[in-house]
Parts: C-alpha cells; structure tokens; sequence
C-alpha cells in the first residue's frame, strides 16, 4: 500500500494531552454506537460530531475521513485479540494443548463480540474498502506469527507441513466463521462452531498426503 493511499486510513494526528485523548474517545465511542445503529455506510461525519459532542472541525483535526474512524476502531479490536493470542500461545506443551488453546479462543472470540453490533459494522466496514480489507489480512497475518512462535518448538524437524501457509489460512477462516455466527441465531452459531471446531482438530495438524 503505497503511503499516499495509507494516509487515507490514517489519523492525521496523535492525541498527546489528556483532554484530546477524551474527545478522540468520545469520537470512537459515538462512532461505535452510530456504527452498531445503522453501519458504517450510513454513518455520516457530520452527525458523528453531533453525537460526540465536539465540533466537526475538530472531527476531521483527527481523522480525515471516516475509513480512518473504522480504522481506529479495527486497531483496538486487533489488539486485543492479539494480546489474548500471545498470552494464551506463551506456554504451549503440546500440538493437543495448542488444539485446545485455539478452540478456546474461538469459543471467547465468538462470546466478546457476539453481542456487539458494532464489532460487526467495524468488520463489515473492513471488507468494503480495499485499504482497510488490507489490514485486515495484516491482522489475520499477525495473528498467525504468534501461533507459529507458540507451537515451533512441538513441530516435528521432519514434517512436511507448510505451517505458514497453513496458519495463515486458518487465522482468516477463524475470523470469517466467527463472523458468520456472529450474524447467525445463537443455536445454528454453536453448531456451525463446533463443527468448525472439529475440522481444525482433524486438519490443522495433518500430515499432507505423499505426492
């Protein structure tokens, strides 16, 4: 992504005293609840402002247009999916165990966010524009790293699986499935997740076939 695209998404400065680190959270917040309202497409910078309590000049001070608010809104998202990643990947002692992990993950991933409709309006919002569906295979690609760097030292020297690719893959199904069942009624999401959950148990770890 080029930086001019970039600087699109980007908030066009950092809060540094406290009261600007009130108004950027009062803007996220507003945005969240505008988002989880009427969604992304819908939502309009001016009645953002309206909702914040803070001038629309003061809006666009921070972010120059509202792919920059999703964007803002995914950044903490990300952050706390990949913080529960590394702290539950940190002491791993089996590839049952890392089975275990990832399952439980899936069950608190689809639990935090299964009543949060803006969650849902951020996520929808990140498929729609090419510059932030970037970041969000940027997030599945991270996410994917802190599996690898848990469960490299239980990885046979002699497997043949590409646990790159394998990883990478199966971070961006995990994010979609839970998605799916976030917009699913509560007793398809489980089933569908527990089959979900049964496949990765078989697959993530298989031996590919000899060519």
């Amino acid at each position: 992504m080029s930086p001019d695209r970039l600087s699109r998404i980007r908030p066009r400065r950092q809060p540094q005293q406290e009261r600007s680190i009130q108004r950027v959270d009062a803007i996220l917040a507003a945005a969240a609840k505008l988002i989880a309202d009427k969604g992304v497409n819908a939502m309009k910078m001016t009645e953002l402002a309206v909702e914040a309590g803070v001038p629309i000049g003061s809006l666009y001070q921070y972010f120059p247009e509202k792919a920059a608010i999703v964007k803002a809104l995914f950044d903490r998202h990300s952050v706390a999916v990949q913080a529960k990643s590394e702290t539950a990947f940190a002491s791993v002692e089996s590839l049952d165990h890392a089975l275990d992990i990832v399952c439980s993950i899936i069950d608190w991933y689809y639990r935090e966010y299964r009543n949060d409709l803006a969650y849902l309006g951020v996520w929808l919002g990140t498929e729609t524009d090419k510059d932030l569906l970037r970041l969000n295979i940027q997030h599945s690609k991270r996410s994917a790293e802190i599996f690898r760097e848990g469960i490299s030292h239980l990885i046979p020297p002699d497997s043949r699986i590409d646990m790159q690719a394998r990883s990478y893959m199966f971070s961006h199904l995990i994010g979609a499935s839970i998605r799916l069942a976030v917009m699913s009624d509560d007793e398809l999401a489980a089933r569908m997740l527990a089959e979900w959950k049964t496949v990765i148990r078989a697959t993530l770890f298989a031996e590919p076939d000899p060519a």
